[in-house]
Order: C-alpha cells, then sequence, then structure tokens
C-alpha cells in the first residue's frame, strides 16, 4: 500500500441504457467508499432522454451533492473511445485530476472489493500501467477475457477452429485460456479497466479513429511500446451482461464499423502489408474450417457475407487515417 492512496476517477458510459448506468454507477459508489474521487456518468448522445433521466435520477438520489457525481452530456457519438475520452477530460466532480481512471461498462457491476483490488494490485506493481477484472456473466459463467494482441497466425488459428492447428500455433492464439490466478495479458476488456493517467500522458488517450471495438486493444499496445504492461486481476471480481448497447449478441449481420476497427488496428501496427496478411490468414483459416464443415454436413455459423465483406474492407484503396490524442487528458 502506498502512504497515500491515489484518487480514482470512475467513467461510466452510456449510450441508450440509462437505467443499467445508474445500476453500474450505484455498484461503483459502494466499491469506492473510503476511496478518495469520485464518478463521472457520460451520455454519449443517446438522443432517446437518457441524459435527462439520469440526471434526474442522480439528483434525487442526492448523488451530485458534495461533488461525488457528475452526469455530462457528451454531445455527439464518436465511439466507445471518443465518449470515454470525453469523460476523462472532464476530470473528478470536484474539478481535481485524478491519479487512476477506472473505466466501467453500463452493464457491468463491481464487487464492492473489485476498484481496491485494482488500486491495491496497480500499487504493488509500479510496472503495470493497466489493470483488468475478471469478468463474469449474471450465471456465474466466466467471460473470457485474457488476451494476446493480434497478428496473421493468431487470425489463422481463431478462423481455422482446428486442434492441430490450435497445437501448432499455441504461442499465438489471441484468446488465453482463462487464467486462474493474477497475470500478466497482452490486452484485456474494456469493460472494467484501471488506468494510471501517467499511461495516458505519455502514450495518448483512446484513439478516436475506432468506433467501436480493438480501441482497448490498440491502448494496451501502444502502452506496452511504452514500457507499460497490462494484467488481468482476478480478485477484481465484475458481474458482466456484455454486448447491452451494442447488440452484438443478435448479430446476424457484422457492422462495418468492425471491419473498419479491424483494418485499423492491423495498419496502425503492422503497416498495410501486415493487414492484408492478416485478412489472408483470416481467410486461409475459414477455407480449412468451411471444407471440415462441408465434410461433416454442418453449419459454419459465419455470418452472411462476412468474409466478403472483410476482404472488400481490406482491399479498398483509400488510406485509413491514423490519429491518437497525445499529451495531457
Amino acid at each position: 500500500m502506498l502512504d497515500k492512496e491515489p484518487s480514482v476517477h470512475v467513467v461510466v458510459l452510456n449510450w441508450r441504457t440509462a437505467d443499467m448506468s445508474l445500476g453500474a454507477a450505484e455498484a461503483a459508489l459502494v466499491a469506492m467508499a473510503g476511496i478518495d474521487g469520485g464518478i463521472t456518468i457520460v451520455d454519449n448522445d443517446s438522443g432517446d432522454g437518457s441524459f435527462e433521466h439520469m440526471q434526474a435520477e442522480a439528483r434525487a438520489r442526492g448523488w451530485l451533492d458534495g461533488g461525488r457525481v457528475a452526469v455530462v452530456q457528451s454531445g455527439w457519438n464518436g465511439g466507445y473511445g471518443a465518449g470515454n475520452n470525453y469523460g476523462i477530460r472532464q476530470n473528478l466532480p470536484d474539478g481535481r485530476r485524478a491519479d487512476l481512471v477506472y473505466l466501467l461498462n453500463s452493464d457491468a457491476i463491481p464487487a464492492p472489493d473489485a476498484i481496491r483490488a485494482l488500486m491495491e494490485h496497480l500499487a504493488r506493481n509500479p510496472q503495470a500501467g493497466i489493470a483488468c477484472s475478471r469478468l463474469s456473466g449474471p450465471d456465474g459463467e466466466p467471460h473470457h477475457t485474457a488476451f494476446r494482441f493480434p497478428s496473421a497466425a493468431g487470425e489463422f488459428e481463431a478462423a481455422s477452429r482446428s486442434g492441430p492447428v490450435t497445437r501448432l500455433l499455441k504461442g499465438k492464439v489471441i484468446a488465453m485460456p482463462q487464467p486462474a490466478t493474477t497475470c500478466r495479458v497482452d490486452w484485456s476488456a474494456g469493460a472494467s479497466m484501471m488506468i494510471r493517467m501517467d499511461v495516458l500522458d505519455g502514450v495518448g488517450m483512446f484513439d478516436e479513429g475506432f468506433f467501436l471495438y480493438f480501441e482497448e486493444t490498440d491502448l494496451c499496445r501502444r502502452a506496452a511500446q511504452a514500457g507499460w504492461q497490462t494484467h488481468y486481476v482476478v480478485e477484481s471480481a465484475v458481474e458482466h451482461i456484455g454486448s447491452a448497447s451494442t447488440g452484438m449478441k443478435e448479430w446476424r449481420r457484422i457492422p462495418d464499423y468492425w471491419y473498419d476497427s479491424r483494418r485499423r488496428y492491423f495498419e496502425k501496427h503492422h503497416g498495410r502489408a501486415g493487414a492484408l496478411a492478416a485478412t489472408a490468414a483470416t481467410l486461409g483459416g475459414e477455407a480449412i474450417w468451411r471444407l471440415r464443415c462441408l465434410i461433416q454436413r454442418q453449419q459454419t455459423g459465419v455470418p452472411p457475407g462476412h468474409l466478403m465483406t472483410l476482404a472488400r474492407h481490406a482491399l479498398r484503396r483509400q488510406p485509413m487515417p491514423i490519429h491518437v490524442e497525445k499529451g495531457r487528458p
């Protein structure tokens, strides 16, 4: 433990899940007991009355008294990264700049000791710049959120769904086995993520060129390039519904922004040739999977048009603009 505990700024990002966001904030208030800091609830331009509802509820519950909670409106829906950046820039509700920022999804409920567990882990591990929680569903089933950075080999393994390929490329498998103990990972889900402000000062905040998906992967990679580690902390338990805002579980067609984010990530960190190689690896892996499904007479489970859309996004000519918010948040 440090002689003086750091202050924590909790940012809850809302998009059309007002009651869930209030539930997440309420759980965060419990978890913040005895911790210096506050909570900012950001409405990401929901346009459905979410902002007014959350503001009224926060006022009725007495949250807005004493500088502990703020409810703010971003004014535009620039995506996950842009919304969280807006919240981080607001600083604490009392105007101070926090030492740590804790990002909490609207559909995530931290255990009473979840925030302190992340704080104490960072205090004990100065090389760790980012710490993420152990997520599980309402049914108690673990959500697999410990990952290696994406690569062409990892894309091939994931697409092939083949035991022999997985054994051959076990060091490249993107989704790591569910950790039983706290450990270092390349990146983890941003549903419950604590970041040192020193990290954001050095590498910048979220790249707002990612509308949704790959933005936390990109941030963890930039942090790693600057010498910071990302840790998966099993002692920090968070219940996570998952995809409440995005509707990913019900997708029949993958939205264009997922393909755009994927390409942006690979081009940014592997160049144009590396991005094309990753797409070729995915297509090759999918060919293996489809052949197996054909032989076994089973459905592929791949959304209609996925491979064609993936190839089309990969081959389009226009360059992907790279933007990273640099400097002090």
